[in-house]
């Protein structure tokens, strides 16, 4: 649904973007994270067609970006920072008007008002101005507005930013019902969190370039190293001079806790478990230590080279 090769935006002397590429299937959505002035704005912008490449080409929706490009915004939404909203308007005008802007006829547009301001809680609100609404709500009826001509890519620039809890709960789930065979989404958040929750694929940039992509599962096997296991114990053990089987080692170790890697938890894990319990241990739990996106990132950010599609550090 997303294709982009070597897809590069240069402005005079300074370059925005520098051979980025992605892919984004039907059904899946894209993280692109990095820190304020990494390039996923611009890269955002040539997606939809609003900037041009300097070199490189990308397709959305079946479309190229350059020659196809009425095609391509009709094929889009775009959620950005900044909304662009009519303060002056009322809620339900303001969505009829960009309705209308993208041909959608008059019943057609008002079963889908309604339908988006139910969604996100703003029908008891239709007739109030924009310039009225809370920041968050502004947020929810921007995002109502790149759903209302049902696109089959979403672009979507922080969409929780200055929400509360329950908005951006409600939001977060929007996204998650949003995903189907049909659909491709590309997420820009600082929110690690939301991006783990919400994400198929992570793809990180820095300096207008991609220096790490993958699945989360995948970006933590090549980043972080294997998996990390703790086991508790019911009290404190004398787990000195402690060998686990087949010589895996023993990265922590705690009065009633230790920890230890491996790459192979199925097979590994129920030998482990087998040989505390015959060294007359009493063993709790066995459980894999949560690691995050965000250890995923820094990791990353940390790192003075780029990390190619294999996962192999490249200069």
């Amino acid at each position: 649904m997303i294709v982009t090769e070597n897809l590069s935006k240069q402005f005079e002397e300074f370059i925005a973007v520098d051979g980025v590429n992605l892919k984004v299937e039907s059904g899946e959505v894209l993280a692109l994270l990095g820190p304020n002035g990494s390039g996923k704005t611009t890269t955002v912008r040539m997606l939809t067609s609003i900037l041009r490449p300097t070199r490189g080409w990308a397709r959305v929706a079946g479309f190229d970006v350059v020659k196809e490009a009425d095609q391509v915004r009709a094929s889009v939404g775009v959620l950005t920072e900044h909304h662009g909203l009519y303060s002056r308007m009322p809620a339900e005008e303001y969505l009829d008007f960009f309705g209308e802007l993208y041909g959608i006829d008059l019943p057609t547009r008002k079963k889908r008002i309604d339908s988006m301001l139910e969604r996100f809680g703003l029908s008891a609100y239709r007739q109030r101005r924009v310039g009225k609404f809370s920041r968050g709500m502004q947020q929810k009826l921007s995002l109502a507005r790149t759903l209302l001509h049902e696109p089959p890519v979403l672009l979507l620039d922080e969409p929780t930013s200055a929400m509360d809890p329950e908005s951006a709960r409600l939001v977060r789930d929007a996204i998650q019902a949003l995903r189907s065979s049909h659909r491709a989404i590309i997420l820009c958040s600082h929110n690690l969190a939301e991006a783990e929750e919400l994400a198929d694929k992570i793809a990180i940039i820095r300096y207008g370039t991609i220096i790490a992509q993958g699945t989360t599962q995948e970006l933590r096997q090549r980043l972080l190293g294997p998996a990390v296991y703790e086991v508790r114990f019911g009290s404190s053990q004398n787990l000195n001079g402690l060998k686990l089987p087949n010589n895996l080692p023993i990265s922590m170790i705690g009065d009633d806790w230790l920890r230890y890697r491996t790459s192979q938890p199925e097979d590994e894990n129920p030998l482990v478990l087998q040989y505390l319990l015959n060294e007359g241990l009493k063993v709790v739990s066995l459980e894999e230590v949560p690691r995050s996106l965000e250890q995923i990132y820094l990791q990353v950010m940390n790192k003075p080279e780029a990390i190619d599609l294999e996962g192999q550090y490249v200069a």
